[in-house]
């Protein structure tokens, strides 16, 4: 069709299990005349160039935001009082470094009994730390939330006064981002996009073992009655904000609009680029899909469809203002309160109440009327909810 393409990708992947080989092999496939990617780190960038051989140039970094509007700290939450609370929110998964955490937490507990962990998610590594709270006898010292909603994340971070973060591979990590804007210190393992995500004064990282973990962790502990929590929000505030991400989405999209659209010879050109079978293979494939195209023009002709209108994008970057505002302002607005406040006392008025009464009475001698005169009535009808 010759549509221009953009694709965006957020997790890492390797390059030598088998599941790993076939899928970035379709990716160089699906990606062989693509117009654009958008990635959520340079790490992240890197595995995307070398799994889908795609130019840097056509790679654009983008992070991830949290809203600082929802996590928000609170220190008055942190609970249980005069200890030290580290909490770790995750999927309990080998990927996700459970089996790291169940090494570290009764090491950390053994060193400092004045520590508390505070543990939420849940998965198939669940029953190892189960395993490890009956084993060193330390169910009232590691606090097993499961599986939480993501309105109850807040408050759950709220009670700590550290972030443990174990995983064993991340693209970019949200949960050190919504840990810091609650004005938690984050302890994490040094892998893929993490260290690009926090300044180092709000981050100690740490090879993925045990023995570097522990180490940093107890750093964070003898850092925790000195963390500044309001400028730990403030500074995630200014640096990640989802209106950034959506302005920096948008010029990537102006940019790809402005690139010619390819030919089917040239489609053609590119896909067999990738190799002698793979190549014919892809073109192969691409003639099939353009038959069912085809196919599905004859069943639903394009007169029958509505097709959406070209939006005059060089117009609207040379003149905004033409088409309108676009500045949404949300303003607190009383009149619909005030009068939903009138009605409802007005409705309590004794005058509203005899009317009320009165209807009643109405309503009822005319159903004993039709009643008598061998009618039936449905009463949801007939008397509706005053």
């Amino acid at each position: 069709m010759g549509l221009r393409m953009v694709y965006t990708d957020h997790s890492l992947f390797g390059f030598s299990d088998a599941a790993s080989i076939h899928i970035n092999k379709a990716l160089k496939w699906k990606l062989a005349h693509i117009n654009a990617c958008i990635t959520v780190s340079h790490c992240n960038k890197e595995n995307l160039a070398l799994r889908g051989f795609v130019p840097p140039d056509k790679i654009y970094v983008i992070p991830n935001a949290v809203d600082t509007f929802k996590f928000t700290p609170n220190p008055s939450l942190r609970s249980p009082v005069n200890t030290v609370n580290i909490v770790c929110i995750t999927r309990l998964t080998f990927r996700k470094g459970v089996d790291l955490m169940v090494m570290i937490i009764p090491e950390i507990i053994r060193k400092y009994p004045n520590v508390h962990f505070i543990i939420g998610g849940d998965g198939p590594k669940m029953s190892i730390l189960l395993e490890m709270r009956e084993k060193y006898n330390i169910a009232d010292k590691v606090e097993l939330l499961g599986g939480l909603h993501h309105g109850q994340v807040r408050d759950v971070l709220c009670r700590g006064h550290i972030f443990l973060n174990t995983s064993l591979t991340e693209a970019f990590c949200i949960a050190i981002l919504e840990a810091a804007s609650c004005g938690l210190l984050c302890v994490s393992t040094n892998v893929g996009g993490i260290p690009e995500v926090l300044p180092p004064d709000m981050i100690q990282l740490a090879p993925a073992r045990p023995k570097p973990l522990i180490e940093k962790l107890e750093i964070a502990i003898s850092k925790h009655k000195s963390i500044q929590s309001t400028k730990m929000h403030e500074t995630v505030k200014r640096l990640y904000s989802w209106h950034k991400v959506a302005e920096h989405t948008e010029v990537v999209y102006y940019n790809v609009i402005k690139q010619p659209r390819l030919s089917l010879l040239s489609q053609v050109k590119l896909k067999m680029a990738l190799g002698p079978l793979s190549g014919i293979f892809n073109v192969l494939m691409g003639f099939i899909s353009l038959f069912v195209l085809m196919c599905c023009e004859l069943i639903w002709p394009n007169d029958s469809i509505d097709i959406a209108e070209e939006f005059p994008h060089h117009e609207y970057m040379a003149n905004p203002e033409k088409f309108g505002n676009h500045q949404f302002k949300v303003e607190e607005d009383n009149s619909s309160e005030q009068q939903a406040a009138s009605s409802v006392q007005s409705s309590n008025s004794p005058r509203s109440t005899m009317k009320q009464r009165m209807n009643i009475k109405q309503m009822l001698s005319t159903s004993q009327l039709s009643t008598a005169n061998g009618e039936d009535h449905d009463s949801s009808e007939q008397f509706p909810e005053t």
